[in-house]
């Protein structure tokens, strides 16, 4: 026991930091609410520090294996996940310090909050049971539902409930079809199920493609991909700016995680994955096409990028498809796309937010019209963005291009032709309205003339993910290469 608590560390130094935040709380302070946040921040910073520490131990001591009954993986998998995890959260943390004061009494909670969703996250990602998988989802959700509304306003509100009873119905989803596969296999482990198939094809294939079909409906709201993606507009517009940041890119990357761990471990027959790869295409096809139509009208910037993360889960689901449909060669090469993307959307997205967060807490202003001459008013912040909006447009030598190109040869590799050329078209399509936005920045009059002053913490989170951004474009292949170790876990035995 004592050991597969130690091969838990990671996920237990999050919470443990989140423990303490909450107990420090309590206790009576005599200096300004100013000073307790910015000593909160330095608290919470240790949360991904100290999971970070415990996990590079733990990959140095060449540690591996399975814990607690087989139900938590210590692999390359859960490793990508938790060095990923950890650096969205402090960058998160570090970019919050502009805006954590509008939480008032709340920062507390907003930082533990933060760190229990992390963490969960990674108990999620390392998960290889259907109870602790939909447990972890659980206690990910409800953070993130309260995280949604704690700003405490008419918007921050309305985002909080339709993220709770969306989510809702999403999670009673998921729990029917891991139901129906734990009633067809007997067992909930991952290597159980995926064992109980492959000796009895024939007789519960329909209902097996049934259950796959619930999982993807409820992942795909947590996935934010067409039809399931109606919260995520309202939520990024309503929550507040860093809780927008940290859903963008922690949340989604939480969920492919899962989703890789679930179809590509649970369920690799070729007879069964055939049956939703199809699926897998079609809703990429959507996702991609609606979120980049629907973001072309847009006039509030987290909206548009609302849109912008739909879009940008439809090229997630591009590696899906074909990891479903290449067989080996779709495993070899769509998994590791696809946890790449994951890394460089990452930096990519949390780039674009940390300027909103920066902009939106000296300004009060979401719409994009307040960018104009952004250059003039804050340079370091409007290059900032502009690299981050070239990147998600996939123009080289950006993080964006690399996992573009990478993904879409994938496909190509696995015969989906017809579904690259669907993406590079829309590729297209965005960059009518991410350079837009640049192009706001650096031409246009700006509608007032005074400086956007950003915190230290904050230019040290943008300056580390722009340089990721441009080191991925330039260097890719240490990261290529870790995402191939993390995708070898799925590869069939």
């Amino acid at each position: 026991m004592l050991h597969d608590l130690v091969r838990l560390g990671p996920v237990l130094a999050l919470a443990a930091i989140a423990t303490l935040i909450l107990i420090w709380d309590f206790l009576p302070h005599g200096r300004p609410l100013p000073a307790r946040g910015a000593a909160l921040m330095f608290v919470a910073l240790l949360g991904p520090a100290a999971s970070a520490l415990w996990a590079g131990a733990l990959l140095a001591s060449d540690e591996r294996g399975v814990g607690f009954a087989g139900s938590v993986a210590l692999d390359n998998f859960t490793y990508f996940f938790a060095f990923l995890f950890a650096a969205i959260l402090a960058a998160v943390i570090l970019a919050s310090q502009d805006y954590a004061g509008k939480f008032e009494e709340r920062q507390p909670e907003y930082y533990a909050l933060l760190l229990f969703a992390t963490g969960a996250m990674l108990l999620l990602a390392a998960s290889r049971d259907l109870v602790l998988i939909f447990i972890s989802l659980e206690l990910t959700s409800l953070s993130q539902y309260i995280l949604a509304g704690i700003q405490r306003d008419s918007r921050a509100a309305e985002a909080g409930v339709k993220y709770l009873l969306l989510g809702a119905v999403a999670s009673a989803v998921i729990l029917y079809g891991m139901a129906l596969l734990f009633g067809l296999t007997g067992t909930t482990r991952l290597d159980g199920i995926a064992a109980s198939i492959g000796s009895r094809q024939g007789g519960v294939q329909p209902a097996l493609v049934v259950a796959a079909v619930f999982l993807i409906m409820g992942f795909g709201f947590k996935m934010a991909v067409v039809p399931f993606q109606m919260w995520v507009p309202d939520v990024y517009e309503g929550a507040s700016a860093p809780v927008g940041a940290f859903l963008s890119v922690a949340s989604k990357a939480a969920a492919f995680a899962v989703v890789l761990r679930i179809f590509f471990q649970a369920l690799p027959d070729r007879s069964i994955s055939g049956s939703w790869s199809d699926v897998f295409a079609v809703v990429a096809a959507i996702s991609m096409s609606a979120g980049n139509l629907l973001a072309l009208a847009q006039t509030n910037i987290k909206r548009l990028l609302g849109y912008s993360s739909i879009a940008q889960a439809g090229n997630f689901m591009v590696g899906l498809a074909a990891i479903s449909a290449g067989g080996s060669l779709g495993m070899a090469t769509g998994a590791s796309s696809v946890i790449f993307f994951l890394a460089a959307y990452a930096a990519t997205n949390l780039s674009a937010f940390i300027v909103v967060i920066a902009v939106s807490a000296r300004t009060g202003s979401d719409a994009i019209a307040d960018y104009a001459g952004l250059f003039r008013r804050a340079p370091l912040l409007a290059t900032a963005l502009a690299l981050a909006l070239v990147s998600l447009t996939g123009i080289p030598p950006t993080a964006g291009f690399i996992a573009k190109l990478y993904i879409f040869n994938s496909a190509v590799e696995s015969n989906l032709v017809w579904l690259v050329i669907i993406a590079v078209i829309n590729s297209v399509v965005s960059a009518f309205y991410y350079l837009r936005i640049a192009s706001m920045m650096f031409v246009r009059e700006p509608i007032l003339m005074t400086a956007i002053p950003t915190s230290s913490a904050l230019k040290l989170a943008l300056a580390v993910a722009v340089a990721a951004v441009v080191f991925i474009g330039v260097v890719p292949t240490p990261l290529l290469n870790a995402a191939r170790d993390a995708a070898s876990v799925l590869a069939p035995q």
